[in-house]
């Protein structure tokens, strides 16, 4: 019985992540991904809300709600599961399951009902002064049922819930997000590396790592595209691929930085014509550096690496010196000088086309340079930076794609 209760004692095995933040929050919202312990988290925080214990409540709740995407996730993961409900009580305070009644009692008059949010209706009538909704980012009707739940959730002098699940852009969650009574507290897979078979980790982690699915999936973020974005990042995916084909021709795009705080990174991307007639991306390198020997010096050695054919760099601040501390950080390297005419939305708009084609692909993951093109709209970036890596990569497959293409084919060892 003593290693029993060693094994269950939650607050000695747990993660900060996985305990009751601290403060007057109603909702308390699990954000993690696939495997990183969230359903853990929620059955141990019902099972201290049950039995009062020191952490989790003053008192012991007397009625908890326990909501579930369908009937069938409520018995086979928050209950029975291997994290569920049964599973995390040592056996002197393991609860009674009903399965007819789709309720679990607790010897000291604690009880937990179950629902499904296939079913809001449901919900109309009981009353709870705690509850647990899990995976609130798959239900599919949501809010209905997340508002259902908030009339009956009146009981004790504070009446909370947790909300476990894996991020999507849902409306819902938006808004639990966006609400001051939230707290929040994320996880990585990775987090729970330790109660994890390690195939798992090889063989799920290693291919999706870096992706849209794998940062919604096992990273735990929630990703939006714009509506009015170029570019979706299941696009990107779609043309993504591990290693580049022949490539004919190599640039190395620079955009340098105009000077001021929202606009003093250096836009450093590489771009290969591959001999299929696609562009693919080969490296971001933007640096945050004003100094113009700083990033001249970063373009000229990411330029010697790949073995690329020429540099293009946006003259619009400053050409002279553009074309001068390149030449100063390797006079070898033959410069081709663009200016802007037009504005950015409209220099991206061909690039972002090719994207849609299937002519652009992405060689790996380029995480931050993907992230400022989901977040490139008609106003530029959603923050008010500049998007210097965006114009790189697009002066780069405008030069490859849209003007002069190069010559014999070569092959890039990466």
């Amino acid at each position: 019985m003593e290693v029993e209760f060693v094994a269950t004692d939650w607050t000695a095995w747990s993660r900060p992540d996985q305990l009751p933040p601290e403060g007057d929050w109603t909702t308390w919202l699990v954000l993690g991904g696939r495997g990183a312990g969230k359903t853990r988290a929620g059955a141990e925080w019902v099972r201290g809300m049950a039995l009062g214990l020191k952490g989790f409540c003053e008192r012991p709740a007397g009625r908890i709600a326990l909501v579930a995407e369908t009937y069938s996730d409520l018995r086979e993961v928050m209950i029975d599961g291997v994290s569920g409900l049964l599973a995390v009580h040592p056996r002197w305070d393991r609860p009674t399951y009903e399965p007819s009644r789709r309720r679990l009692v607790w010897r000291n008059g604690a009880i937990a009902h179950g629902f499904s949010a296939e079913d809001p209706e449901s919900l109309r009538g009981p009353q709870f002064d705690a509850a647990w909704c899990d995976e609130i980012g798959k239900w599919k009707s949501a809010e209905e049922t997340w508002d259902m739940l908030q009339f009956g959730l009146r009981l004790g002098r504070l009446p909370r819930q947790i909300a476990t699940t894996t991020p999507r852009a849902a409306p819902l969650l938006k808004r639990l997000l966006a609400d001051p009574a939230t707290a929040v507290t994320r996880a990585t897979t990775r987090a729970n590396a330790a109660n994890l078979a390690p195939g798992f980790l090889q063989a799920v982690v290693g291919t999706y790592a870096g992706t849209r699915l794998g940062r919604q999936e096992l990273d735990g973020e929630m990703l939006e595209d714009r509506e009015d974005g170029l570019w979706t990042r299941a696009a990107i995916d779609e043309g993504r691929v591990a290693a580049p084909p022949e490539l004919r021709r190599i640039v190395v795009a620079v955009d340098p930085p105009a000077g001021g705080i929202k606009s003093d990174a250096c836009g450093l991307v590489a771009v290969g014509l591959g001999t299929d007639g696609r562009a693919y991306v080969l490296a971001d390198e933007t640096l945050h550096a004003t100094r113009p020997e700083v990033w001249a010096s970063r373009a000229a050695a990411l330029w010697r690496r790949l073995e690329a054919d020429a540099l293009v760099a946006e003259v619009n601040q400053g050409g002279d010196m553009v074309r001068a501390v390149i030449g100063q950080a390797d006079p070898e390297i033959p410069v081709l000088a663009v200016r802007a005419t037009r504005g950015k939305w409209l220099r991206a708009e061909p690039v972002a086309a090719l994207y849609a084609q299937g002519r652009v692909a992405h060689v790996g993951v380029h995480r931050a340079l993907e992230d400022e093109m989901m977040a490139f709209g008609l106003d530029g970036l959603a923050d008010g930076r500049s998007p210097d890596r965006v114009d790189a990569l697009v002066w780069a497959v405008t030069h490859l794609m849209l003007g002069s293409k190069g010559r014999g084919p070569r092959v890039l060892g990466l």
